[in-house]
């Protein structure tokens, strides 16, 4: 189940590839893989390499990007996220986009104290969109991309802050 103990899973997956797909325009199949894929490692027993064995390695190496390193305390682990990030094909950064987009649609729905659980979404937003402004120009799905997740911060105002 997500944190809010009523959407399974596999919802999330889902709408971050839907919202890769229809929202920010991208077809293609590496990227919609990848964002199926993109908290495998992190939240299952699947490693690196079965993904790689069953989608190729270009799609592990981009699900690995948006991987975290849980092994390294809070701060060090952001910022060598973020530096994993930025170090890695666009389109980790696209679906880094559509996960945020995902999470921050998500903030509506919870109570207060669950929204307060999640008050580093908009921060999580905006990084993102940060990491990914140097792609915008050369990727059309992640200008679409970036717009909308602005949008969808501006949208959320207050709702994000409590």
């Amino acid at each position: 189940m997500r944190k809010d103990g009523r959407t399974p899973y596999v919802a999330h997956p889902f709408r971050v590839a839907m919202t890769v797909r229809d929202v920010f325009g991208c077809d293609d199949a590496e990227a919609i893989a990848a964002a199926l894929l993109h908290d495998t490692i992190e939240d299952t027993l699947t490693d690196f390499d079965e993904i790689a064995e069953r989608f190729g390695e270009s799609v592990a190496g981009i699900v690995a990007a948006l991987t975290k390193n849980m092994a390294l305390p809070e701060p060090a682990r952001e910022a060598e996220y973020d530096a994993r990030l930025a170090a890695a094909d666009w389109r980790a950064r696209l679906i880094k986009l559509g996960d945020v987009f995902d999470n921050l649609s998500d903030l509506s729905s919870l109570s207060q104290a669950e929204r307060d659980k999640m008050a580093d979404t908009p921060d999580k937003c905006r990084r993102a969109v940060a990491l990914a402004e140097r792609d915008a120009g050369s990727h059309p799905e992640v200008k679409r991309a970036i717009a909308s997740v602005r949008a969808a911060l501006a949208a959320a105002g207050g709702r994000a802050q409590g």
